[in-house]
């Protein structure tokens, strides 16, 4: 099965952990969304991020999804893994084997997601529901 959604940035609270002098810093980002379209519901976000010294970054974070999909109410939590150019964020988004509960038990799959520079994300996300 296919899903299309968009994910709103609600908040967003990055903190440098580690910064540099030539503009390189590892950063803690933790970040709620909103989801809307084929998945709605809400969606928590904690990354870790590598800045290089022109301002772009990669990324790898957890996330924990509580919403209705097809009809079906539960949670389960992605793993996300991206890179930032400096204008649009990308990356993958997989759901963690064994993560889901609620009516969403057995949810496993993955997909991809943009976001440019701004509050709102496009993912398209292949599933299956055991």
């Amino acid at each position: 099965m296919h899903a299309t959604l968009t994910a709103k940035v609600e908040s967003w609270d990055e903190k440098p952990f580690r910064e540099l002098e030539d503009g390189r810093k590892l950063t803690r980002a933790s970040v709620k969304q909103t989801i809307s379209g084929d998945l709605a519901g809400e969606c928590s976000v904690e990354w870790l991020m590598a800045y290089r010294a022109d301002g772009t970054a990669d990324y790898v974070g957890y996330a924990f999804v509580e919403g209705l999909l097809t009809g079906r109410a539960g949670t389960f939590a992605v793993r996300t893994v991206g890179t930032f150019d400096g204008k649009e964020a990308s990356g993958s988004w997989d759901i963690v084997d064994g993560s889901a509960a609620g009516d969403l038990q057995g949810l496993s799959g993955s997909g991809t997601f943009t976001a440019p520079h701004g509050s709102e994300a496009s993912v398209e996300l292949d599933y299956s529901l055991s």
